[in-house]
């Protein structure tokens, strides 16, 4: 890292290596940290598991995304801890520890772009580079209190990036406020992406908000509550259907992708990863048919239901971070919870939003807009004038 102190240790301690920036730009005024599972020429990529550190030669070269914030004049500040090979959740590395949440200590960050939203949640980074494939930068932005995107698939390259599940894998950013976020994505998208109407149809997606309780549906209302909406149901067969597609479709993926390299070096994986890696292996090919059936589907669904002009008013997850050392079912369960509601997004690959919108005993949860495919930054303006126009609550 670049920066002198680290106290939300969420930067890995690698000996600093300046990065050149252009020094001028559209983003002169911003610093940047990276995910590291991403290349930066002068570093190792870890990817959050020592024997892929190991193994790492340094990079000679950068990977596009960052490069592109480069050279519009952000400074590069550091590498960002993830959790192991950026297949989980919670934020929690068995091998190098778990980042400090700077809006609530007490509780897990959320990951696996972990060290990516705490820096910025901790004013050390003024945006970080993340990856989102089941929910890596819109589920931390929703613990740490800040604003994050998952972009349109396919729209921000992954090249010397470690590939998780390809058809799910995203680049996206974090940062602290839906300026700087619109700010930077702009740059890293250099115009690909078309434009929402000025008055978009507002979705309320009756089906997600079942899963909440109490304390997050109040959180719903007070954020989206005074918008024109139309009730709509998000899962065409149900949730379990769906959820049943997604957990299919990213085993397939990770079959193909990740799991490979984990057998092949004998990893010693920790528990829940080695869960994930046992169900994706043993997927048989009419379940993974199936489930990329089920997946066009649902993405024909939900791109009919928001044509060219519809944001679904969504939950980001369906609660508040839990604290650190939770009882075993909860550890088990929270992460099921959460991805019945970002599963949305990534089975479609559309883009989605999140942003700070109240807390929950005491800890941030967000909200989010899902919006058609390619308008990314007008989905980002639009969730800037919500916020402007809401009360958001203590």
């Amino acid at each position: 890292m670049l920066i002198e102190t680290d106290p939300y240790r969420c930067f890995m301690p690698y000996e600093p290596i300046p990065v050149p920036s252009a020094g001028d730009g559209p983003l002169a005024d911003l610093t940047l940290a990276v995910k590291d599972i991403f290349d930066v020429s002068g570093y190792r990529t870890g990817s959050g598991c020592p024997t892929r550190l190991a193994e790492s030669p340094v990079r000679v070269q950068t990977t596009p995304a960052a490069q592109r914030l480069l050279d519009a004049g952000a400074r590069f500040v550091g590498k960002t801890h993830t959790d192991e090979l950026a297949w989980s959740m919670y934020g929690m590395n068995v091998h190098f520890g778990t980042p400090v949440n700077p809006a609530a200590p007490d509780r897990i960050p959320g990951g696996s772009s972990s060290g990516s939203a705490v820096a910025v949640a901790g004013g050390l980074a003024d945006i970080a580079i993340g990856s989102d494939t089941g929910g890596s930068i819109r589920a931390p932005a929703s613990f740490c209190g800040i604003w994050g995107i998952r972009p349109t698939h396919g729209l921000v390259s992954l090249d010397l990036a470690q590939p998780l599940a390809a058809s799910y894998d995203t680049c996206g950013l974090f940062a602290r406020d839906g300026e700087t976020l619109l700010r930077a994505m702009a740059v890293l998208l250099d115009g690909k992406t078309v434009p929402l109407p000025e008055a978009p149809e507002y979705l309320r997606p009756l089906d997600m908000l079942a899963q909440l309780g109490d304390a997050a549906l109040e959180v719903w209302e007070a954020q989206f509550g005074a918008l024109p909406a139309r009730d709509v149901r998000v899962y065409p067969e149900g949730v379990d259907a769906a959820y049943d597609a997604f957990l299919r479709t990213i085993g397939a993926d990770a079959r193909d992708w990740v799991l490979p390299y984990i057998r092949r070096r004998a990893i010693p994986l920790a528990r829940g990863l080695d869960q994930r890696a046992d169900a994706s292996e043993a997927l048989t090919e009419a379940e993974i048919a199936g489930g990329q059936a089920a997946r066009r589907a649902f993405t024909a669904h939900i791109e009919a239901l928001l044509g060219p002009a519809g944001v679904i008013l969504a939950p980001a997850v369906h609660d508040a971070p839990f604290r650190l050392d939770p009882p075993l079912e909860v550890f088990d369960r929270f992460r099921h919870d959460c991805a019945r509601l970002l599963c949305v997004a990534g089975l479609s690959g559309l883009p989605q939003v999140v942003f700070p919108a109240g807390r929950i005993d005491g800890a941030p949860y967000g909200m989010s807009l899902i919006g058609p495919r390619g308008s990314d930054l007008s989905l980002i303006a639009q969730a800037c004038r919500i916020v402007a126009g809401a009360e958001v609550p203590a």
